[in-house]
């Protein structure tokens, strides 16, 4: 667990910084960073100085130049890096969204159907998706979770998007006897 307190500027551009060098796997350029976080790229730059001095990111020189997320950069965000993680579908309208890991998915009210939402936690980003539209995620590898919804929210901080649930199926497995 980390022991960094990051500020939510901070947390954000570390966020858009690592889905983008996920992405691409190159150094990332400030202005990337600034268009992804809606941010002056001067403002990056000042921001990534105090991140390099907590050693979450690593300055690379050079007209290919830009940054790169460290290990404890992920490890700061809480982001699990795994070589091989289990997929997960995100559909956006109806249409397979690409590059996203759905890291958790958080039920909240099921005991009031009305008020039930999933967040999702995710890595990758989720740019484009508004308030309104349709998600689905799902299967889940084991259990088979589908849950259908509609955006209610996204916490852009936190890579998480709210979900008011318009239904939620787990297909039951048939006996072996």
């Amino acid at each position: 667990m980390s022991s960094i307190e990051l500020t939510p500027s901070q947390k954000k551009i570390l966020r858009a910084l690592t889905n983008l060098h996920k992405e691409s796997e190159d150094a990332i350029k400030g202005e990337d960073i600034a268009e992804q976080v809606d941010r002056n790229p001067g403002t990056i730059r000042n921001q990534m100085q105090s991140l390099k001095a907590l050693q979450l990111v690593e300055g690379v020189p050079g007209p290919k130049g830009g940054y790169k997320p460290t290990a404890a950069a992920f490890e700061a965000l809480e982001i699990q890096q795994m070589d091989d993680p289990a997929s997960v579908p995100v559909e956006h309208e109806g249409e397979p969204l690409e590059g996203i890991i759905v890291e958790e998915i958080d039920l909240s009210s099921v005991h009031h159907p009305e008020l039930c939402r999933a967040e999702i936690h995710m890595q990758g980003t989720s740019d484009g998706i508004e308030e309104g539209d349709s998600v689905t995620v799902g299967p889940t590898p084991l259990s088979k979770l589908v849950i259908e919804g509609t955006l209610d929210g996204r916490d852009d901080t936190n890579n998480i998007l709210i979900l008011r649930i318009d239904d939620m199926v787990a297909p039951a497995e048939e006996p072996n006897h």
